[in-house]
C-alpha cells in the first residue's frame, strides 16, 4: 500500500517485501487483485476500529454521530496514503467476493447503525438512514480528501474546520 496505487505494484515487489517467491503469493492468492483487495480489507478493518472506538466512547447518539466524523477524518490524516486507497482509487472486488461483504462497506453499515440508533432514541429528525449515512460520508470524505490533497490551501486550525464541518451536519439533523 505504500507505492499509492494497486498498478504501481508487481507481484515480484510484493514477493520480495514479504521474503518469498511470486509463486508462494499464488498459493494465497488467485491474482494480483485478489492480494490488494485482502490488503485493503485489513487496512480496512483499522478504519472500523477508529469508527467502533468513536461509538463506543459516549452513550449519547448524537455525540456518538460527532465522533464518527471526528474519526473518519482522524484515519484520513493518520494514514493519508491508505485513504487515497481506500476511499480514492478502492481495490478491485475480486469475481468470487461481493462487495457488501467487504469490511469496508460493513464499515459503512456501521455508520448507518449509528444514525438509526439516533433516529430511534428521537436524538434527531426521522430520516433515512442509508441517505443520511451516504451524506455523512461524502461530507467528512470531501473534507479529508481536500485536508490530504490541497497541501498548499492556506487551511484555518484543521480541528477547528473539523468541528464547523460536523457541527453543521449535526445541526441539520437536530429536531
Amino acid at each position: 500500500m505504500e507505492a499509492g496505487s494497486q498498478g504501481a505494484v508487481s507481484i515480484r515487489a510484493i514477493a520480495d517485501a514479504v521474503g518469498c517467491t511470486p509463486p508462494a503469493i499464488y498459493l494465497h492468492f488467485a491474482d494480483k487483485d485478489e492480494l490488494f483487495f485482502e490488503l485493503c480489507e485489513g487496512r480496512f478493518a483499522l478504519f472500523s476500529d477508529y469508527l467502533a472506538e468513536a461509538r463506543a466512547s459516549t452513550d449519547d447518539p448524537v455525540e456518538a454521530l460527532r465522533r464518527c466524523g471526528r474519526a473518519y477524518i482522524r484515519f484520513a490524516l493518520e494514514n493519508p496514503d491508505q485513504y487515497r486507497i481506500l476511499f480514492m482509487t478502492g481495490p478491485t472486488v475480486p469475481e468470487n467476493k461481493e462487495p457488501q461483504e467487504s469490511v469496508g462497506f460493513q464499515s459503512f453499515m456501521a455508520v448507518i447503525d449509528a444514525v438509526k440508533v439516533a433516529v430511534d432514541a428521537g436524538a434527531i429528525r426521522p430520516v433515512d438512514p442509508f441517505l443520511t449515512a451516504l451524506a455523512l460520508w461524502s461530507s467528512s470524505h470531501g473534507l479529508a480528501s481536500l485536508m490530504i490533497g490541497a497541501t498548499r490551501f492556506p487551511w484555518p486550525d484543521r480541528e477547528a474546520i473539523v468541528e464547523h464541518q460536523i457541527d453543521i451536519l449535526i445541526r441539520g439533523l437536530l429536531r
